[in-house]
Formats: structure tokens, C-alpha cells, sequence
């Protein structure tokens, strides 16, 4: 198994996660509700971590993969006046990841977090472990301590 800086992470800090391989597909128009579909998974609690930019400050917002951000509660969210989406090739040279592997965890460096709340809610979510085709589960009160992230509305 690949060991991501996730994973590492997760393990420095003594948080036990379940890893979930799958086949990754590089064309799926959803790599979040590819993997739901793949592992048989509930795609409301298979989230996807998404990078932001919020007043050009960079950010990190981690929503299930049936649902799309809602740019004005991402502003809100995070203290600001305007969200957009974060350039890919920025995303990867912040995060260390690749697009479709980015996961919230163990990123190059750390940004403010949100999870969207109606997730947080479910024992066990199913988040990117870093790397592309491999998920992990965890418990989003885990997730939310370990990132010092905040459980707020993200979704239109």
C-alpha cells in the first residue's frame, strides 16, 4: 500500500483509518462519485476535497461527492467576501498531491478546513488518502480534530 503523507500524518497522531483501494478512473467526469460507485459506497458520505481561494487566500473545503459547493457559503464560511475554485496546478503545488488524489490530510501546507456539516453527522466518512484510486475511512470527529477544521454548511 502506498504510504501517502496522509497516511502518515494520520498515523503520527494515532488515528486509525480503514484504506479502501479501488480502480481509479482518470476519464470519470466525478472522481468522488467514481469511487463511491467502485467501493459500493453511500456517495453522500464518500467526500471530496476541493481547494478554494477565498479573498485569494487559499483554503480547503471536504463535501460529499453528490453535491456542489456553494461559493457564497464558502465565503462565508471562511470570513470573506468572495470563493472561487483553485487553479489545479496551484492545488497540486500546494498540497503536494495530484488532482484527483488530493486529500485533506498531511497537505504540504496546512490551510483552514471546513467539512460540510450534514456529513459530520454519519460514524465513518470516506476520504481521499492522497493518492489517486485509494480512500480512507475515518470518523469525521476524528477528522474534524486532527485538521482543526470546522463543520459548517459548504453545499448549494
Amino acid at each position: 500500500m502506498v504510504a501517502t503523507p496522509g497516511l502518515k500524518f494520520l498515523e503520527g497522531l494515532g488515528v486509525e483509518v480503514t484504506l479502501h483501494p479501488y480502480a481509479y478512473d482518470p476519464g470519470a467526469d466525478a472522481v468522488g462519485l467514481a469511487a463511491a460507485r467502485a467501493l459500493g459506497l453511500d456517495p453522500a458520505l464518500t467526500l471530496k476535497t476541493l481547494m478554494v481561494e477565498v479573498d485569494g487566500k487559499p483554503a480547503c473545503c471536504v463535501i460529499p461527492s453528490d453535491r456542489q459547493l456553494s461559493m457564497k457559503k464558502v465565503a462565508a464560511a471562511f470570513g470573506g467576501k468572495a470563493a472561487a475554485m483553485m487553479a489545479p496546478a496551484k492545488a497540486e503545488k500546494l498540497t503536494g498531491y495530484h488532482v484527483g488524489g488530493i486529500s485533506p490530510f498531511g497537505q504540504k501546507r496546512a490551510v483552514p478546513t471546513a467539512i460540510e456539516a450534514s456529513a459530520c453527522a454519519a460514524a465513518r466518512v470516506w476520504i481521499n488518502a492522497g493518492a489517486r484510486g485509494l480512500l480512507l475511512g475515518v470518523a469525521p470527529d476524528q477528522a474534524l480534530a486532527v485538521l482543526s477544521a470546522r463543520a459548517v454548511a459548504l453545499v448549494a
